[in-house]
């Protein structure tokens, strides 16, 4: 049976261009997806860029996901477009969590802030990036949130002290670690009972109160 994938040929274009510059290359639906070692990934967007069959001249993103269960948790994912072509691919590479990948913002300039919250939300690190600092959260945070093991919570919160008359970070001190939205148990945790009649109809049971009386004129 014939494949009439449009990008079954541009697969097997890459496939004998690429060779052993890349672990595997995979077609899922009308998406090609590389998987490359980490070390490779300079060389193959370069290629993606420039080759005349390619063209991908836009970096879309790079995104990240977390597998801590993995000796090399972190996938990078680089999404590719090319506007002459109208194609797209993927680009996927993996690495751990002190082991740097090489930057690509000499190849795409876009790279550059999405590195950064690459970065700031997973913790990779990107070797021979220009500035490579947070983007999204603020400047002394601790952690990065879009790990599978940072807390909920966070490990500090930001208020404002009328006191001090200056914005405070502290420690997050919570009564309860997670609520029960039952829309009746107050955040606090307070001792007393709240009663039905000041928790709404729904809760109580009861008739909805008689309206005022008029009053007279």
């Amino acid at each position: 049976m014939a494949d009439n994938n449009p990008n079954s040929e541009f697969k097997e274009y890459l496939i004998a261009e690429l060779g052993k510059s890349v672990d595997s290359i995979d077609l899922f639906k009308d998406e090609i997806i590389v998987h490359a070692a980490a070390e490779k990934i300079h060389d193959i967007l370069y290629f993606l860029r420039s080759d005349e069959k390619c063209r991908f001249e836009q970096l879309q993103a790079v995104t990240a996901a977390d597998y801590p269960e993995d000796e090399k948790r972190f996938e990078v994912v680089y999404l590719l477009l090319s506007l002459k072509f109208n194609r797209r691919v993927i680009v996927k590479i993996r690495t751990d969590e002190a082991t740097p990948v090489p930057t690509v913002t000499g190849i795409y300039n876009s790279a550059n802030w999405f590195e950064r919250e690459v970065w700031d939300m997973f913790g990779v690190k990107f070797f021979g990036h220009p500035d490579l600092r947070r983007i999204l959260t603020d400047y002394g945070f601790e952690g990065h949130p879009l790990r599978k093991d940072f807390p909920l919570t966070g490990f500090y919160q930001v208020r404002y002290d009328e006191e001090e008359k200056a914005v405070v970070y502290e420690p997050v001190n919570l009564v309860q670690e997670f609520r029960n939205f039952d829309f009746s148990s107050p955040w606090d945790g307070a001792k007393y009972i709240i009663p039905n009649e000041l928790k709404g109809d729904e809760k109580a049971g009861s008739a909805p109160p008689a309206p005022p009386a008029k009053l007279a004129t």
